[in-house]
């Protein structure tokens, strides 16, 4: 079971000018579905009809030589065949209203989560209670930490459904767990590239390199400060001759968060040696990657829900010290591919103030992360300890390199986790096809319905069955001269595409050369092969003056 990737370039490539989360996620995805798919034939639905080719090209740059579909907004309806469209985001609730002009059975939708934690994907979350999202849909959530995080919004706009609508039915999509994965061939080094990796950073035999890897961001990714002031504990008690060297290898927002980094390593470790490596450059996290001996990652942000690091790092055999918090909580078995560091954060009241600040603009996306994680701790004594274990025991951090290496392997590869998306979606096409008759049946979209009916109270009079037409000239031919003459303004032509043709122009006016006649007998006289909306054709040339209201 196969479907069609919704593709935007944006969101399946690192190259653009700001490197998130979801791009890498995407890029991961994209590759790891292109060469582990089963599928007979690839699609593609895009909101610009070039994209299509940029699709074929990464197909066939996987090796793949597959036929490939492309679907945009003129040939929507083909999705029918495929029966399938995944998202690469949580926001599937309006494209479900586009379904829906072809019936909520024509196909499932299947979305993704990423950051819930900003407005847009909170309210992306609670459409999906309001949009015609079907049982048959799906969004994935990565952990079960996000999922937990999205049933309760779905919990409280079910209750404000029901407070303010009585509403006793509120379809839910599915909410499966499958995690992100990654292809743990990249992460494979040989000792000769660790050994030089280590050397071009100037770390000899007695270095314990640690290293951060991702979005270097105090606010919306990880406050350091845990990080910085357990590096310093665990340096403090090193044999002489041994020391730490902390890589940072990511990319700062702006030259003042790069110097508020420099601030707080200067204070809070300073016996630790820092360097920054650019994230955003592959040979640079490839040289970090190889040279580490410990992994990092104490994320305390809200904006986290999954974090695709540990598992980058158990695929390069380190072992991982990670804060016990999201989508780490899932990946990272504590003790056995490293350790989980206890973390704390206020209870239930007591940040309402700091949600509606965001919800009225008093501070930006940004800002609301950074005031939550600012209150969110990570146990810095237990990071210390875990620090000097590790640093103290070089079979220690093998056997838990051994194991995390194994277990990416056996569990995130795309490999594997790309036969769970396809499982997904046959379940998907199983509950769709069980969907009674009126849910494939075309569904009136109330915000964007036919304007014909939406400002029915706008003209003196509309064309119905009833309405009496008849020719404005003496006869057939001289009005079909005019038609054509007027058919080469510029504000005619404009519209073609509701313009009838030369073919059809010919036969309603001919109808009409015999005498008046209501909508009704010209659509009959028509015949069953009578033009699609012919009462709208009829509606331009009276327009234009050559029909005219009897």
């Amino acid at each position: 079971m196969t479907a069609a990737i919704y593709f935007h370039p944006e969101g399946y490539s690192t190259r653009g000018p700001k490197l998130m989360g979801r791009n890498a996620a995407g890029e991961s995805f994209l590759r790891g579905f292109l060469r582990h798919s089963q599928t007979e034939r690839f699609w593609a639905q895009v909101p610009r009809r070039g994209f299509g080719k940029l699709f074929a090209e990464a197909v066939r740059a996987e090796g793949r030589n597959e036929p490939v579909s492309v679907v945009d907004r003129a040939n929507r309806a083909h999705l029918r065949q495929v029966g399938m469209v995944y998202y690469p985001g949580p926001g599937i609730g309006q494209h479900a209203w586009e379904r829906a002009a072809f019936g909520h059975a024509g196909w499932s939708l299947c979305g993704i989560t990423h950051t819930t934690s900003s407005a847009g994907a909170m309210d992306s979350i609670a459409e999906l209670l309001m949009a015609p999202v079907q049982p048959w849909d799906a969004v994935i959530c990565t952990s079960t930490a996000v999922k937990d995080n999205v049933e309760r919004v779905l919990a409280s706009q079910e209750q404000y459904l029901r407070e303010r609508m009585g509403a006793a039915r509120i379809p839910r999509p599915q909410l499966p767990v499958i995690p992100l994965g990654i292809h743990v061939d990249d992460f494979q080094f040989s000792e000769q590239e660790k050994l030089l990796a280590r050397e071009r950073l100037g770390a000899g035999p007695g270095t314990h390199v640690v290293l951060f890897m991702g979005r270097l961001s105090f606010h919306a990714k990880a406050h350091p400060l845990a990080m910085y002031q357990a590096l310093e504990r665990a340096a403090s008690s090193l044999p002489a001759g041994e020391n730490v060297l902390l890589v940072e290898c990511g990319w700062h927002g702006n030259e003042p968060i790069a110097q508020a980094f420099r601030d707080g390593a200067a204070m809070a470790c300073p016996s630790v040696r820092v360097i920054t490596l650019d994230g955003r450059v592959a040979e640079e996290r490839q040289r970090a990657w190889a040279a580490a001996d410990v992994l990092c990652s104490l994320a305390d942000n809200i904006q986290e829900t999954f974090g695709i690091v540990p598992i980058e790092g158990m695929a390069a055999g380190l072992p991982v010290v990670v804060s016990d918090w999201d989508g780490y909580r899932d990946t990272v078995r504590d003790g056995v591919d490293g350790f989980r560091i206890p973390t704390a954060m206020p209870s239930r009241g007591h940040g309402g103030d700091l949600a509606l600040r965001h919800a009225f603009g008093m501070d930006t996306y940004d800002m609301y992360c950074g005031h939550t994680c600012s209150v969110i701790a990570v146990d810095v004594e237990a990071t210390a300890r875990v620090f000097s274990r590790l640093f103290a025991s070089p079979a220690l951090r093998r056997e838990l390199g051994v194991a995390g290496r194994q277990r990416a392997r056996e569990v995130y590869d795309w490999s594997v986790i790309i036969p769970q998306y396809e499982a997904l979606w046959k379940m998907q096409r199983a509950l769709r096809q069980e969907a009674g008759a009126d849910a494939h049946r075309p569904v009136l979209w109330p915000a964007r319905m036919d304007p014909f009916d939406g400002f029915a109270a706008y003209p003196t009079t509309t064309l119905d069955h009833n309405t009496t037409l008849a020719l404005a000239f003496q006869d057939a031919g001289s009005a079909c001269a005019r038609v054509e003459q007027l058919r080469t303004l510029r504000m005619v032509e404009f519209a073609a595409y509701v313009l009838p043709s030369s073919e059809e122009v010919e036969a309603l006016l001919n109808i009409l050369a015999a005498g008046p006649a209501t909508v009704s007998q010209i659509g009959g006289a028509l015949g069953p092969n009578r033009p699609r909306h012919y009462t709208r054709k009829l509606g331009w040339l009276l327009k234009l003056g050559v029909i005219r209201l009897v």
